[in-house]
C-alpha cells in the first residue's frame, strides 16, 4: 500500500512539474476572469427572476384590489335595492380577497427583501470583477514585460536556446581548429626529429649521402669555372675546374700536337660542356656533365 501511495505521489509530482512548465499565468488569469463573469451573470439572472416574481405578485394584488372595489360597489347597490343577502355575499367575497391580499403582500415583501440583497450582492460582485479585471491586466502586462526582459537578458548573456546553440557551434569550431594546429605542430616536430620518414624524399640513407656529396662537388666545379672566366684570371684556374693543362708540346710546335682550345675570345667564354645557350634544362653557366 505504501508503494502504491509513493508511486502515486511521484506521478502527481511529475504531472505538476509538466503542468507548471506548460502553464501561462496570463491564460490562467483570463480563465479566472471569465469564470467570475459567468458567476456575475448568474447573480444578475437571479435578481431578474426575483424581480419578475415580485412584479407578478404586484399584478395579482392590483387585480384583487380591483375585484374588491367591484364587490364593494355591488354590496352598495344590493343594499340600495334592499337585497341584504346579495350585499352580504359581496362583502363576504370582499373579505376573502382581503385575506389573499395580505398573503400576497407578505410574499411581495419577502421577494423585495431578497431582491434588495441580491442587488447588493450583484453590486459587490461587479466591483470585485472590475477590480480583478484591472489587476489581471496589470499582472499580464508585468508578466509580459518580465518575460521580454528575461529573454533579452538571456540573449545578451548567451544562455538562450538559440544563442547557446550558436555558442556551442563556435566552441566546437575552436576546438577543431586548436586540434588541427596541435596536430600540425606535432607532425612538424616528428619530421624534424626524424621520428617519421619523409615519403617525398629518398628512402635510402646511403644514396642520400652520395647525392649530397655529388651536389657539393658540382658546386665546387661550378665555382672554379666561374673564377676562371673572370677577366685577368690565369689559365691554370681553368684547369682547376676539372680540365688538365695542355702539354708543353703545344708551345714547341711538335708534330701531332693538338692546337689549344680557344676558350676566351674577345672577353666571351664559350659555355662549358658544349650546352646550347638557350637550353631550358640547364642552369646559366652550368656544364653538360657533373
Amino acid at each position: 500500500m505504501s508503494v502504491m501511495k509513493r508511486l502515486s505521489g511521484i506521478v502527481q509530482a511529475k504531472a505538476n512539474k509538466v503542468l507548471d512548465r506548460a502553464e501561462d499565468p496570463r491564460e490562467t488569469l483570463d480563465l479566472s476572469y471569465e469564470k467570475q463573469l459567468e458567476q456575475l451573470q448568474q447573480v444578475r439572472k437571479g435578481v431578474a427572476e426575483i424581480a419578475t416574481a415580485r412584479k407578478r405578485i404586484e399584478l395579482q394584488a392590483r387585480q384583487l384590489q380591483a375585484t374588491a372595489e367591484k364587490l364593494q360597489s355591488q354590496a352598495t347597490q344590493a343594499l340600495a335595492q334592499n337585497r341584504e343577502d346579495l350585499a352580504r355575499e359581496a362583502l363576504s367575497r370582499r373579505a376573502g380577497i382581503g385575506t389573499q391580499l395580505e398573503g400576497l403582500k407578505a410574499q411581495h415583501d419577502q421577494l423585495a427583501s431578497q431582491e434588495e440583497r441580491m442587488v447588493a450582492t450583484t453590486q459587490q460582485l461587479e466591483a470585485r470583477v472590475s477590480a480583478f479585471r484591472t489587476q489581471k491586466e496589470t499582472l499580464k502586462a508585468s508578466y509580459t514585460a518580465a518575460q521580454a526582459q528575461t529573454r533579452i537578458g538571456e540573449a545578451v548573456a548567451g544562455i538562450s536556446e538559440s544563442m547557446s546553440d550558436t555558442g556551442l557551434a563556435l566552441e566546437r569550431a575552436q576546438d577543431k581548429v586548436a586540434q588541427m594546429q596541435a596536430r600540425a605542430g606535432a607532425m612538424d616536430e616528428l619530421l624534424s626529429s626524424g621520428a617519421l620518414t619523409d615519403l617525398t624524399g629518398s628512402s635510402d640513407p646511403l644514396q642520400a649521402e652520395l647525392d649530397k656529396a655529388s651536389q657539393s662537388t658540382q658546386v665546387e666545379l661550378e665555382l672554379a669555372k666561374l673564377k676562371g672566366q673572370l677577366p685577368g684570371a690565369p689559365q691554370e684556374a681553368i684547369g682547376a675546374g676539372g680540365s688538365a693543362p695542355e702539354p708543353a708540346a703545344a708551345e714547341t710546335g711538335a708534330p701531332g700536337a693538338a692546337e689549344p682550345d680557344e676558350t676566351v675570345s674577345d672577353g666571351e667564354v664559350e659555355p662549358p660542356g658544349g650546352a646550347p645557350a638557350g637550353d631550358p634544362f640547364s642552369l646559366p653557366g652550368q656544364g653538360g656533365t657533373a
